[in-house]
């Protein structure tokens, strides 16, 4: 081969090969970015899944009442508060795990799915009275978005969120 066949070879693989090394390397990498968030997701499923195993072995706290629990003794008070505790973590990873302000459509479709959860829950009277106790401590972004959860789809409660 010629000098003049390597340059045009040379040529070939700068012009045509380089971009399109960097087009696979890119895709590879938002590949990679969605498999680690559907990960993330299952994770975290797989916990809430756990999480719903516990409050059905204690079927004595009324957890999905929608009337809320009557009459609870000291120690399922205590079960109860520590059965939210857990619920209440749970949402605040999601929140930090999943939650962007700008996110993709199947960013958000994930997202959605544990906002109807949080939404499922703060429905649930034991569960909302217990927001104030819960939100202590938590992340300050996480609290606002649970706030605005409550007072825009629970105007029975009117100004005085049961978060603050």
């Amino acid at each position: 081969m010629s000098l003049e066949t390597w340059e045009l070879m040379s040529y070939v693989v700068t012009v045509v090969g380089l971009p399109l090394a960097i087009a696979v390397f890119l895709y590879e990498q938002r590949k990679e970015r969605e498999n680690e968030e559907e990960e993330v997701y299952q994770l975290l499923s797989d916990n809430y899944q756990d999480f719903l195993k516990v409050a059905l072995a204690n079927p004595d706290l009324r957890l999905f009442s929608v009337e809320g629990a009557t009459s609870l003794n000291e120690d399922q008070k205590e079960r109860q508060l520590i059965i939210f505790v857990m619920l209440t973590s749970l949402f605040e990873r999601a929140y930090l795990l999943l939650f962007e302000d700008d996110m993709s459509p199947k960013q958000a479709r994930r997202w959605n799915s544990w906002e109807d959860y949080i939404l499922e829950w703060c429905s649930q009277p034991d569960f909302r009275a217990n927001l104030p106790r819960l939100m202590h401590g938590e992340d300050p972004s996480f609290v606002r978005y649970v706030e605005h959860l409550v007072t825009a789809n629970f105007p029975d409660i009117g100004q005085h969120s049961a978060v603050n």
